[in-house]
């Protein structure tokens, strides 16, 4: 105990009580579970951009130079750097998922990284927001009359549309982010077990990215400078259900692995 005990057991004992109550155990390994999920949570969260960012170049390298290059390195810069940074943050002000302390102690030898979050954030979540941009670029490029192999470069007729294409790829990568970012702020329990604004950190984070995603595609400076080009409103709306259908997928996964939990119970 840090009050009544003697310096002699202080010293000798692992763990030292400051207000000589035993709830404070539970408390501290509570705290320490969740900063711990929230730490897994950041990193399925960077992860997850993995496979949007990497399968652009694929297409471009696989396609012979006959696809144009659905995102541009700028924008992949742009991205990283502009757009991911506060969601992420923000992720780590997560409160306790339900069930928390339910979950038996994990073995000491496992690390923060496991197969399983890898799977969820490269072959489940980023494959879904990689299909999605990648939609968002065809769709455009094709509804301007592109066919396989037309040239798409600067002075050509159809570099406009494709500068609008890179950025639908580039907007839909920001969609999907958003839809990743609200997937992972739980592992197994449903968002509404937390409230869907229940992290005003993270709602602040979105608004802050969506405002700089306008300055990135409608400023003329950042036009010059990343290769965007202002988008119609019929191609924002083709973004908007986006982050629904990340979001909404992950929702579906997590509800399948709650009822296959409830019937053959293993470990979290």
């Amino acid at each position: 105990m840090g009050r009544s005990g003697t310096d002699v057991a202080r010293e000798a004992s692992a763990m030292v009580l400051t207000d000589d109550n035993f709830a404070s155990i539970a408390t501290a390994v509570r705290d320490g579970r969740r900063i711990y999920d929230n730490v897994r949570k950041f990193i399925i969260y960077i992860f997850a951009h993995a496979t949007p960012e990497v399968l652009p170049f694929l297409f471009f390298a696989l396609g012979g130079g006959r696809i144009p290059l659905p995102l541009t390195i700028l924008q992949l810069l742009a991205f990283d750097v502009g757009s991911e940074t506060l969601p992420a943050l923000a992720l780590s002000r997560e409160p306790a998922e339900p069930g928390l302390m339910d979950r038996p102690p994990r073995p000491r030898s496992e690390g923060v990284i496991r197969g399983p979050m890898l799977l969820r954030a490269w072959l489940f979540l980023g494959a879904i927001v990689a299909a999605l941009q990648m939609t968002g670029f065809f769709y455009v490029l094709t509804r301007a009359g592109w066919i396989l192999g037309d040239p798409t470069g600067p002075g050509q007729p159809l570099h406009h549309a494709y500068q609008q294409a890179t950025t639908m790829t580039f907007l839909g990568m920001i969609a999907g982010q958003i839809g990743t970012a609200f997937a992972v702020r739980t592992s197994r329990a449903s968002l509404r077990s937390v409230g869907v604004l229940s992290n005003r950190y993270l709602l602040a984070a979105i608004a802050g990215e969506l405002l700089l995603a306008a300055v990135f595609v409608y400023t003329p400076p950042f036009q010059k400078l990343l290769g965007t080009a202002a988008l119609p409103a019929s191609d924002l709306l083709f973004l908007l259900p986006y982050p629904f259908i990340v979001w909404g997928a992950d929702e579906l996964r997590r509800y399948l692995i709650r009822r296959h939990s409830s019937r053959s119970p293993q470990r979290q």
